[in-house]
C-alpha cells in the first residue's frame, strides 16, 4: 500500500463559539496531488494549519510522518507555504534560498530551485525592492527548498498574474513527477482542476466529496449542453444559461431530453456539444446542497 504521509482524524477545531472544523478527516498519501477546496470559512486553512503543526485540534488526531506534527524532526520533510508570509527585505533572493535550505538535512539545490520556478533572474536582487507577485513565487520556492517529501500551499498564486501562475504550475508539476505530494487550497478553481488529481470539498467544516477529479465533476450528475442558434425557447430540465457570444451553454440533468426537446421544438442550431460538468459548476453545486448553509458560524 501507498504510504500515509499526513492524517487528521475526526478532528474539530473551535474558536471558542466558532466551529472551523467539524469531525474532519483527510489522508494524504506519498505522491498525490490533491487540491482542496470550499468556500471562503469552510476551515481550508485550519487544516492545513493543523497538518504542519501550527494549531492544535480541538479534539481528533493528526499525525505527520507517523507522529505529532508538533515534533521538528517530523516537520523537517515538510515544506509550506501559508497564505501569508514575510520575507527579509535586506536579503538578496539566493541568500534567502541558502537561509532557509540551512535549516534542511538535505536541501535542494539552489540554482536548481530558481530555475524549477522560474526565478533564476531574480537571483542577486535584494527582495525589499520585488514586487509583491515575486515575492509571493519567492514564498512558494521556499517551501521546496529543503527537498520535502510533502508540501502544503495554500492559496500560493493569489495576486500573480497569468504567467507567473502558470510558472509556479509547472515547478508543482516538476516536483510532483518526481514523487513528492502536494497539499493545495486555491480560490482559483482552474488551477485545481489543472494540477489536482484527488479533489477535496470542505464545507462548514465537514467533508462535502473527496475522490478523483473526475469523479467529483460527475457527483451531480449535470451535463453541460453547448450550441449555437438565433433563439432558444423555455426548455424543460434547464439548471443554468450562459451565454458567450454567439454560443449558449445550458446545464441540465438529462441532455438527451433537452436535446430532444430542441429537435421537437424546431428550433434550428449548430455546433451541438455535450460534456460532462466543469469543476467549477460542480463546486457549485455541491456546496450548494450542504445542509450546513445554516449552521452557527465557522472560520477560515
Amino acid at each position: 500500500m501507498t504510504e500515509t504521509l499526513a492524517q487528521a482524524i475526526e478532528v474539530t477545531r473551535r474558536y471558542g463559539d466558532v466551529v472551523a472544523l467539524d469531525t474532519t478527516s483527510l489522508d494524504i498519501r506519498a505522491g498525490e496531488l490533491i487540491g482542496l477546496l470550499g468556500p471562503n470559512g469552510a476551515g481550508k486553512s485550519t487544516l492545513v494549519n493543523l497538518l504542519a503543526g501550527l494549531r492544535r485540534p480541538t479534539s481528533g488526531t493528526v499525525r505527520l510522518f507517523g507522529g505529532t506534527p508538533r515534533d521538528p524532526a517530523r516537520r523537517r520533510e515538510l515544506g509550506m507555504t501559508p497564505q501569508d508570509t514575510g520575507l527579509p527585505s535586506t536579503l538578496r533572493v539566493r541568500e534567502c534560498v541558502d537561509f532557509v535550505a540551512a535549516h534542511f538535512p538535505a536541501p535542494a539545490g539552489r540554482d536548481e530551485l530558481l530555475d524549477r520556478f522560474g526565478l533564476s533572474g531574480l537571483r542577486d536582487r535584494q527582495i525589499g525592492g520585488l514586487s509583491g507577485g515575486q515575492k509571493r513565487r519567492i514564498a512558494v520556492a521556499l517551501a521546496f527548498a529543503g527537498n520535502p517529501r510533502l508540501v502544503l500551499l495554500d492559496e500560493p498564486t493569489t495576486g500573480l498574474d497569468v504567467e507567473a501562475r502558470r510558472a509556479l504550475w509547472d515547478g508543482i508539476r516538476d516536483y510532483h513527477a518526481g514523487g513528492g505530494a502536494v497539499l493545495l487550497t486555491s480560490h482559483y478553481l482552474e488551477e485545481i482542476e489543472a494540477l489536482a488529481e484527488r479533489v477535496v470539498v470542505l464545507g462548514h467544516g465537514r467533508t462535502l466529496a473527496d475522490d478523483t477529479l473526475e469523479a467529483v465533476r460527475g457527483m451531480v450528475g449535470v451535463r453541460r449542453v453547448s450550441l449555437t442558434a438565433a433563439h432558444l425557447p423555455e426548455l424543460p430540465g434547464v439548471l443554468g444559461v450562459e451565454r458567450e457570444e454567439e454560443r449558449t451553454h445550458l446545464l441540465t440533468a438529462d441532455a438527451d431530453l433537452l436535446v430532444r426537446e430542441l429537435v421537437l421544438a424546431g428550433v434550428p442550431f449548430s455546433g451541438l456539444e455535450i460534456r460532462p460538468t466543469t469543476l467549477e459548476e460542480a463546486f457549485l453545486a455541491i456546496t450548494a446542497a450542504d445542509p450546513g448553509a445554516a449552521a452557527v458560524g465557522t472560520a477560515a
